[in-house]
């Protein structure tokens, strides 16, 4: 077990008082049918104008509304879920789905209509495809979740991170940690190869715990209940978005209320969190919500020896200037904290933990300004952003915390982001067309201390061990550029419809990096309609990415060793066909090759850094060069099915192989090539406010290196890790892993306000997922020191140690018990 593992495998507690209150609520409550409020506008998909007149209308009901001369709608119904269809002459129909309605806070769903050739020219009825969420740039490889399949997502615990995973491609931490991260592995690349927008503004860290030069964390920062929806595109990118290439996940926000001040609060057994929203003024609505975690305290009262600690902040204000320019201000941030604490009962896996991982103190933030203006035939956005991201990181050997004898690693780093977007969309008859370009300001430092080994030696003072310590002090500054242009065009009545777009990416720090070849990124997407329910979609393209900054900011003997280092590519291939047999069916089928170039493998240990970067810390603080290469195939199937006769549900399937070569040259399956990828997440709403949803994830077993025993046991005191044997580079599996979570909701509603009461239950079936195993020395019986061969005390070498590996293995059920309080 390590502490990764162990923030999501406690003991959930029942909030008692959260319990009484709500069965006081139940039995206060009357039988008269409460209503609840939907409100929201429609918009030309193109040009961003408002539509007057619109007819907006529950699926399956006679109850409608038509939007006014602002392209606004209201909807007064009583609560429950539904889906909604909006319909205009000209235009394809679109539905959202899905759309729960409680008396505690009115629900904002907007709507983007497309123009429809075919109707116009025809005037005929169109099969409706808006579950479909494919755009003509962007044919394939692209899925989207609403909030509501994000809030009841069993086992999600209100992570967009999690929740994603149900998706088709989308995999956890491949077994480092029994998958008890947010290291999002899609397609068999890294999870630093995914790039999020928060509303158009890029978002480098979206979860508390981050591993610096990666992305993950065992938990999101971002608040659901901001959220409109999340698309993830796996391939197909728009040149718009650089820094990709394994996906673009983007989430959109909804406004606050216009109407009134509302607000949530949530209680789980783990955090409390509160939001707010409203108007300040008639132009300018406000979101504003701050969390704070209580794992601290369960875990001292459990005796963990972990203190996990974290709170996050989140907000928007949207301000209309008049009625082609809106100012959007958004902000997310976070401050965690990551200590120990002696246990008063201890045991391998606790101390382990003790020794294993640093303290943490980190801190980040995202804020930024976009501004929206719509032009004759398009609109324009202007996003000016900064974001930080402190990470400080310490060890001491033996957890002897403080003394600076004993440190083992300290890295007090910083990185800042200042980024200014532009992009222009416009369009003339059937051709759309956009083009834009980025600038952005880096700044990047790091204090560095690690010791790798100590220097040993024998009672004739002969050095028996070498000692190699990692340090430096560095500090670099330069600017990142890019430029794209994209075009769109449908031919033969929308049948068929090609987009190319053109890409490149410089910078003034690496060798190379102002040379706009080096980074030309070209990509082609066609798609074409056979009939009104089958569409077959293909895409071609070139990616690059920026080398991260943990490897540009490296210094050996006070020089930038990595500056020669060149922009990672990956080339993708995709083909696949689309089928939506009925309106609220979607079901596709994708094949894919992902091929990439310039990978950068370290020079110390002569792996590609595709294989590290799976726990706590930070990777890339090394020599490394751009000589590796890798690869990943693989093919999709997945189903889903948006609320009907109260079921929905998604189901996916992925089998991949992810390679990538090290020094030698030679393709070695990656850390996260888990071959197998299965998921499935079935809900169904049952009457008086009674809700029911299951999740199963597998995951074929993640290749892991076994130990060089002779160097573990030499460096275990202190590394307080085991020593893996590169020359067995991956070449163990462990078991796989499987899941099953289960969630059941109830909902009270009484006059502006609801409860939403839910038991969640992770690993309902008791399955035991295994994680890498773990090396460490065997203790006295009374934890008062290790064990020896001889009865003596522990060598410095660890000679005489008794070495011990952990298998890692548990099989946990952790229920957790929430409440959401809407007013």
């Amino acid at each position: 077990m390590n502490s990764t593992s162990t923030l999501k495998k406690i003991p959930n507690y029942t909030a008692i008082v959260a319990f009484f209150m709500v069965a006081y609520l139940s039995l206060a409550s009357v039988f008269a049918q409460n209503t609840g409020t939907i409100l929201g506008n429609v918009k030309d998909k193109r040009t961003q104008e408002v539509l007057i007149g619109v007819t907006v209308q529950v699926e399956g009901t006679n109850q409608g509304t038509t939007t006014d001369a602002e392209g606004k709608f209201k909807l007064s119904l009583p609560v429950g879920s539904y889906n909604l269809k909006a319909t205009f002459v000209g235009y394809k129909a679109t539905s959202k789905f899905n759309i729960v309605l409680t008396s505690g806070n009115a629900q904002q769903i907007n709507f983007e209509l497309e123009e429809d050739a075919v109707q116009l020219a025809e005037t005929k009825i169109v099969f409706n495809r808006s579950i479909s969420v494919a755009s003509v740039e962007t044919p394939n490889s692209i899925q989207k979740l609403t909030t509501e399949e994000i809030k009841n997502n069993p086992g999600g615990n209100f992570d967009i991170s999690r929740v994603i995973q149900v998706l088709p491609g989308v995999g956890g931490t491949a077994g480092s940690v029994g998958g008890f991260r947010n290291d999002l592995i899609i397609r068999g690349g890294g999870p630093n190869e995914n790039v999020f927008y928060l509303d158009g503004i890029e978002i480098p860290v979206i979860n508390h715990f981050a591993t610096q030069g990666s992305s993950g964390g065992p938990t999101g920062i971002l608040n659901v209940s901001f959220i409109e929806d999340a698309t993830l595109s796996s391939s197909s990118f728009n040149a718009r978005y650089d820094n990709a290439l394994s996906s673009v996940l983007q989430f959109r926000q909804r406004e606050g209320n216009p109407e009134r001040v509302q607000g949530n609060i949530r209680v789980s057994s783990t955090e409390v969190a509160g939001t707010l929203e409203g108007p300040i003024s008639a132009k300018t609505t406000f979101l504003a919500s701050v969390r704070r975690s209580y794992l601290q305290f369960l875990f001292k009262a459990i005796d963990l020896p972990i203190r996990p600690n974290y709170w996050d902040f989140q907000y928007k204000v949207t301000h209309k200037i008049n009625k082609k320019t809106t100012l959007t201000a958004i902000g997310v941030g976070a401050i965690d904290e990551f200590t120990f604490a002696v246990p008063q009962e201890s045991s391998p896996e606790k101390e382990y933990i003790l020794r294993s991982n640093p303290n943490i103190n980190q801190w980040n933030y995202t804020t930024g300004f976009s501004l929206k203006r719509l032009l004759e035939n398009g609109f324009m956005n202007v996003s000016l952003s900064r974001n930080m991201f402190n990470n400080r990181l310490d060890r001491f050997e033996d957890n002897r915390q403080g003394d600076e004898r004993y440190r083992a690693l300290k890295s007090n780093s910083q990185e800042i982001e200042n980024k200014l977007r532009i992009d222009v969309n416009k369009f003339i008859g059937k051709w759309e067309y956009s083009y834009g370009a980025v600038l952005q300001y880096v700044k990047y430092n790091n204090d560095f201390f690690n010791v790798l080994r100590r220097e040993i030696t024998n009672s004739q003072g002969q050095i028996v061990q070498p000692g190699i310590t990692v340090t430096f002090n560095t500090a670099i500054d330069f600017f990142k550029y890019g430029a794209f242009a994209q075009v769109n065009r449908k031919l033969l009545n929308d049948r068929l419809n090609l987009s190319a777009g053109l890409r490149t990416d410089m910078n003034s720090f690496t060798n190379d990096g102002n040379n706009p070849l080096e980074t030309l990124s070209p990509r082609l997407s066609a798609s074409y309609q056979v009939s009104d329910k089958w569409r077959l979609n293909a895409s071609v393209g070139r990616y690059f990415k920026t080398p991260i900054y943990t490897v540009l900011g490296y210094r050996q003997d006070g020089n930038f060793v990595n500056k020669s280092n060149k922009y990672i590519r990956s080339d993708h291939v995709v083909a696949g066909l689309e089928f939506i047999p009925t309106p609220t069916t979607r079901i596709t089928l994708e094949g894919f090759s992902k091929m990439y170039d310039n990978y950068p493998i370290s020079v110390r240990d002569g792996i590609s850094l595709a294989n590290q970067g799976g726990n706590f810390g930070a990777i890339g603080n090394e020599a490394v060069t751009s000589t590796g290469k890798g690869r990943s195939r693989g093919i999709e199937f997945f189903i889903q099915q948006k609320l009907t006769k109260n079921f929905f549900g998604v189901l996916s399937y992925t089998y991949f192989q992810s390679e990538f070569t090290g020094k030698d040259g030679k393709y070695i399956a990656s850390a996260w090539d888990t071959r197998n990828l299965v998921s499935t997440q079935l809900g169904y709403k049952f009457k008086r406010g009674w809700e029911l949803g299951l999740k199963w994830l597998y995951q074929g077993g993640a290749p892991y290196t076994p130990f060089d025993l002779a160097t573990s046991q030499r460096t275990y005191l202190t590394s307080g890790v085991g020593t893996e044997d590169y020359t067995r580079l991956n070449s163990q599996r462990l078991k796989a892993f499987s899941r099953v979570d289960f969630r059941v909701d109830k909902k009270w509603n009484y006059k502006k306000m609801s409860i939403d009461l839910f038991f969640d239950f992770q690993n309902a079936l008791l399955t035991a997922n295994p994680a890498f195993p773990q090396y460490t020395f065997e203790r006295t019986a009374d934890n008062s020191g290790f064990k020896t061969t001889d009865g003596q005390a522990l060598k410095l070498d660890g000679s005489n140690a008794i070495p011990l590996i952990l298998a890692n293995e548990d099989a946990n059920f952790t229920p957790a018990l929430g409440l959401v309080i809407e007013f």
